[in-house]
């Protein structure tokens, strides 16, 4: 679910920061530095970046605006490649009866057998393309707030890492504690004592 499906499920930010220098520049080569890669021909499993709004399948921050109004709007990426663990262990199961007959043993080592495995995984991930998952965001650079179209804990994660990388900026997720917490509403008093609540159990 996108930015423009008919339902979305969001999670709300708040930008913790300041960028020095030319705010667009700044962002731009950020973007453009921790862009998605395309890992469809080679050995690995899984990549993150950030790719463009328009035009999620082949990311150009150099020719597609990002910019809507005080809007930064793009999407987080994530290709991965799920090879079914059925296949694995038919490759394997061939390999390591080759393996036992071409040794003349009865038995191979955990050594051995973890090499084959992760042999077979390299030689099907060159050959099983990737399936993208693409997450947009809508970035409010002057309020400092940002929204995630999803609430899936992996892509959060994965989120949240990514932006700090690329902008050195912190994302603060908001949910009624955190809310509570950056409120400028509550005195220090307030705030000890929040420090201190725990969740209520409605339900035994």
């Amino acid at each position: 679910m996108g930015l423009l499906s008919s339902s979305v499920s969001i999670t709300r930010y708040k930008v913790n920061g300041e960028i020095s220098g030319d705010l667009i520049s700044t962002i731009t080569e950020g973007l453009q530095k921790y862009s998605i890669t395309d890992i469809d021909h080679v050995p690995v499993e899984k990549t993150s970046g950030w790719t463009s709004f328009e035009n999620p399948y082949m990311p150009n921050f150099e020719k597609t605006s990002c910019i809507i109004g005080t809007y930064f709007v793009f999407s987080l990426r994530i290709d991965k490649k799920n090879i079914p663990a059925k296949i694995i262990k038919k490759f394997y199961i061939a390999e390591m009866t080759k393996k036992l007959a071409e040794s003349d043993r009865e038995h191979l080592s955990r050594n051995e057998k973890k090499t084959i495995k992760d042999n077979i995984i390299s030689f099907l991930s060159l050959r099983i393309p990737a399936a993208p998952n693409i997450y947009d965001i809508l970035w409010n650079y002057e309020n400092y707030s940002l929204w995630f179209f999803s609430n899936q804990k992996a892509a959060n994660e994965e989120l949240e890492t990514l932006f700090s990388k690329s902008f050195k900026l912190k994302l603060i997720r908001l949910f009624p504690y955190t809310m509570a917490d950056l409120s400028k509403k509550l005195n220090d008093k307030d705030h000890d004592r929040l420090t201190t609540i725990s969740p209520t159990k409605f339900m035994d």
